[in-house]
């Protein structure tokens, strides 16, 4: 046992007992950890109630190898960013990125994803109306590309050859990526991409906001995509969300 102080972003947080709280943290040298705050649901408590979601700060707590449950000694709160609550779709994406975090849970050291989701958050945090869902979009296909299954948009999936960037060609969501007209593809499920769709997909695949006059469709797609390599189809409850909140802005 060895108490540990980790950089950590909360991903989760929800009661355990009439006094305590059960958090899920990402962090960079020790993937996601669960943790439990005593005495954090306390009207007293020295936490003083940062300890929420999408919260970064530093994170004491003792590190048991084999232990599914840490006790956490201390937080100390670096940024709250309480404006993800400012809207709906702010929020909405801010809490897909943990639940894609949370379904993709490992103790394996993975730095750069852990710097993908605090810039994601802070991006989210400091977009402007116009563009916020754009930017959850644009944030959530690059946090995909930084786990490893992103689609690929470049090269046939299935003869691996380069692909042209002009005209439309056949994203196969099972396959993860476009098939090129010589391999035709299209018999699983999947959709044809129009040259500008497939740009566009290609920019926010690296975390570039462009502008989107109709997100319905990149959101469906987005769906079904993680529908195929992320939750064997079961439904995402903040992409649910997400959706509910676009028709309510």
């Amino acid at each position: 046992m060895a108490l540990a102080t980790l950089d950590a972003i909360i991903l989760q947080a929800f009661p355990y007992s009439e006094t305590s709280k059960i958090l899920r943290l990402l962090t960079p040298g020790h993937g996601v950890q669960s943790v439990m705050a005593k005495g954090a649901r306390r009207l007293r408590s020295r936490y003083g109630g940062i300890l929420e979601p999408f919260t970064d700060g530093f994170a004491t707590f003792y590190l048991r190898q084999n232990r599914e449950l840490h006790t956490l000694s201390d937080f100390e709160l670096v940024r709250p960013r309480q404006a993800l609550g400012r809207d709906l779709v702010r929020f909405g994406g801010a809490s897909l990125l943990a639940e894609i975090m949370l379904r993709t849970a490992s103790e394996e050291a993975a730095p750069e994803v852990f710097s993908r989701v605090r810039s994601a958050l802070d991006r989210l945090e400091a977009a402007s109306p116009e563009t916020v869902e754009a930017t959850a979009l644009a944030e959530t296909w690059a946090l995909i590309t930084a786990l490893g299954f992103g689609p690929s948009l470049d090269r046939c999936v299935e003869c691996g050859e380069a692909v042209p960037d002009e005209g439309e060609l056949f994203l196969d969501y099972a396959a993860g990526g476009v098939f090129c007209k010589a391999c035709q593809g299209g018999g699983g499920g999947g959709r044809v991409l129009p040259e500008p769709a497939r740009a566009d997909l290609r920019a926010l695949s690296a975390g570039v906001v462009v502008e989107l006059p109709r997100t319905g469709a990149h959101w469906q797609l987005l769906s079904r995509f993680l529908a195929f390599h992320l939750v064997d189809a079961a439904s995402l409850r903040s992409l649910d969300f997400l959706y509910g909140a676009r028709g309510a802005q």
